[in-house]
């Protein structure tokens, strides 16, 4: 048993959007440390991306919107958790132009709602809100983003993002700055992929959904590079945050990026190549370009160099194997195999990996 895991055993972790994509991933994780989950989402657990691959037998299950506040604040309240992971949000760029308002609600008050909560709850000694690289004011540079860079959005999306970040600078500053109990930290990833995503208007997602219904795939912007990384590595990324924050809140209390290294960038077009070699062996789904009719980055990093030193975190996995293992994962959910084992075996491999 390493540090991490011997930290977060036995810890009452509150994860509000459990059932998501990334919520999904870090319950599994968490559940194999031993921690006492509560999970707070609004999504059925019926969903493709919980029930398949979460033992959601060992969580308890709170079904709550996060922009209600009262039952988010009674939920804290009765757990008494003693970190919590903010991961609900409305995550899609498409989206965010259909619908801005519910955006903004859901990702700058439904964040307004954890911190306030978390004020009322004492217990609490760690709480990690989860935001986007999108939250910076992207100019397309080459060189990636640092914590400190100009923040914005042209996109609803990525404003609510930058939105979100801007609330907690005045939170930390206006209350938790004043708490030296607790430790309160954003943290910034971007394009994960892995097993288990389902979204609309995603690469991976629109690969398997045009498998499943034998149908072709479109695709908006093949050229555009993106510096992907499975869900694993900022996972583990906000894991040692959580831990960092429960230790020495004051030291570590901040904005993080965990990105993948520089050279770790593929084109649309690259990524497709690999998960249709994987999942598409007979060559029976068709590509083709469209552009879209919204306004997407076509080059955004990340500079992880202070979670590099500070937190001693890297990306274990190269970008090949990162595809490789979403591939993987989504060939054994189309052949019905127990997708359950088959996350826990990604785990177990991801944190074996050095």
């Amino acid at each position: 048993m390493d540090q991490i895991e011997k930290f977060y055993k036995n810890k009452k972790v509150f994860v509000t959007g459990h059932t998501g994509f990334k919520g999904s991933w870090l319950a599994s994780v968490l559940l194999k440390y031993g921690s006492k989950v509560i999970g707070y989402s609004k999504n059925d657990l019926k969903r493709k991306n919980y029930e398949k691959f979460v033992n959601y037998k060992k969580i308890k299950n709170i079904y709550g919107n996060i922009l209600d506040f009262k039952t988010l604040k009674l939920s804290i309240k009765k757990y008494k958790p003693d970190i919590i992971f903010h991961l609900a949000a409305q995550s899609l760029v498409s989206d965010s132009y259909k619908n801005p308002v519910k955006t903004f609600q859901t990702n700058l008050i439904g964040s307004v709602n954890v911190m306030e909560a978390t004020r009322s709850c004492l217990q609490v000694k760690s709480l990690v809100m989860i935001t986007s690289d999108k939250c910076y004011h992207n100019k397309e540079i080459k060189r990636g983003y640092k914590e400190n860079d100009i923040l914005g959005g042209d996109d609803p999306y990525s404003a609510s993002k930058a939105a979100a970040e801007m609330a907690y600078n005045s939170f930390n500053k206006s209350f938790f700055s004043k708490n030296k109990k607790i430790g309160v930290a954003t943290a910034r990833a971007g394009n994960v992929i892995g097993g288990g995503d389902w979204s609309e208007d995603r690469l991976i997602p629109d690969c398997i959904r045009a498998i499943i219904k034998k149908r072709n795939l479109i695709i908006r912007n093949p050229f555009a590079t993106r510096p992907w990384q499975h869900v694993l590595e900022p996972i583990s990324g906000y894991l040692m945050l959580g831990e960092k924050l429960y230790k020495k809140p004051k030291v570590y209390s901040g904005s993080w990026n965990f990105g993948p290294q520089s050279n770790q960038t593929k084109s649309v077009q690259e990524v497709v190549k690999i998960m249709m070699s994987i999942i598409d062996k007979k060559k029976k789904c068709k590509i083709f370009i469209k552009k879209g009719n919204f306004k997407e980055s076509t080059l955004l990093k990340l500079n992880s160099n202070k979670a590099n030193k500070k937190l001693k975190w890297k990306t274990r996995w190269t970008m090949n194997n990162s595809i490789i293992q979403a591939a993987i994962w989504y060939d054994c959910y189309l052949n019905k195999i127990d997708i359950n084992k088959v996350t826990q075996n990604q785990i177990n491999h991801y944190l074996k990996t050095n």
